[in-house]
């Protein structure tokens, strides 16, 4: 048995698919009635939604099987989500790469099996539709094209789900994105004893931007600061637009030095930009943060409360 490679946007993926929190939810008619349609028009024994995560393969909907869930190292659609088309196994016992796997060889007897990869705007995959028969078989350019139709359905219904976790003007997370990262992020912390440190920012004089030059230009710089939130801080950073003007970032392995680093860096850009956009204003900022030690007992919305005392206090002291 040959496993699937990891996709290069591994880190990215996955916190993707976990801000969705769609994994272990309750079943949804909307996927169902998907999969239910897959496995009439294909005429097939299985059909399902996957979600693949880190280590582990998981159907968002499922018909036909009994199993919901499996290692990822012994999942088809690990192989598919490589790609960005239709990924085919007319023979799987003929196959040299799955010709020996636990779901040939055992329950379900894979011998057929066919999926669409399922993507969200970033570009990431999520999971699959797939198909799966325990016959030798192929689909015709036709049955080709009615599969990519119903991914792309479920790609609009995973979109959905998606808009409601994503601010709508930055394309980065909303509150309710952060805190279902952040509090996984904590607890990777948690397992591993290492310090974790939470940044809140408010934009300063932002008022004034939107007085003299418009709402338009308002939002422009919104966007900017996502920006430069996204171009400085690292892959395994969580960050969010949390209100009208507050940004927040949560950094995992971050103990008081190296924080202090980032966020000097993180005003170098932020004047570097100011320097090269000569847009007629500074994008300004007020930040506070708090570190949370691996041993301390403490709930987000408490980091989240101390931090904006800081950054208040620096706003104070602005003033």
């Amino acid at each position: 048995m040959i496993e699937a490679q990891i996709s290069p946007d591994e880190l990215q993926r996955l916190e993707t698919l976990r801000t969705l929190q769609l994994l272990d939810s309750a079943p949804e008619e909307r996927f169902d009635r998907l999969t239910r349609l897959a496995k009439r028009m294909f005429n097939v024994p299985i059909s399902f939604v996957s979600l693949i995560d880190k280590e582990r393969l998981w159907c968002k909907s499922v018909q036909g099987m009994n199993i919901v869930e499996m290692p990822r190292s012994t999942s088809l659609c690990a192989h598919a989500i490589l790609g960005d088309g239709l990924f085919m196994i007319p023979n799987a016992k003929e196959d040299e790469r799955f010709k020996d796997n636990p779901l040939v060889i055992n329950d379900p007897h894979i011998r057929f099996y066919a999926a669409y990869p399922l993507k969200v705007d970033n570009g990431c995959t999520m999971g699959t539709l797939s198909l799966i028969d325990n016959k030798p078989r192929n689909l015709v350019p036709e049955d080709q094209a009615l599969l990519k139709d119903l991914a792309s359905m479920a790609e609009q219904e995973i979109a959905s789900v998606q808009i409601s976790t994503l601010d709508e003007l930055t394309k980065i997370s909303n509150r309710r994105g952060f805190t279902s990262l952040a509090l996984h992020s904590l607890n990777l912390c948690k397992r591993n004893h290492q310090e974790a440190s939470l940044v809140l920012f408010d934009l300063d004089d932002f008022k004034p931007i939107n007085d003299k030059f418009g709402h338009a230009e308002g939002d422009r710089a919104l966007i900017a600061f996502s920006n430069l939130l996204k171009q400085e801080f690292r892959g395994s950073d969580v960050f969010a637009r949390i209100g009208g003007d507050e940004f927040i970032a949560l950094l995992i392995d971050t103990g008081e030095d190296k924080i202090n680093q980032i966020l000097k860096r993180f005003e170098e850009a932020t004047n570097d930009y100011n320097k090269k956009s000569a847009r007629g204003y500074d994008l300004k900022y007020s930040a506070g943060f708090v570190i949370k030690h691996a041993d301390e007992t403490i709930s987000l919305d408490q980091l989240i409360e101390n931090a904006d005392i800081q950054m208040y206090k620096q706003k104070k002291c602005k003033r």
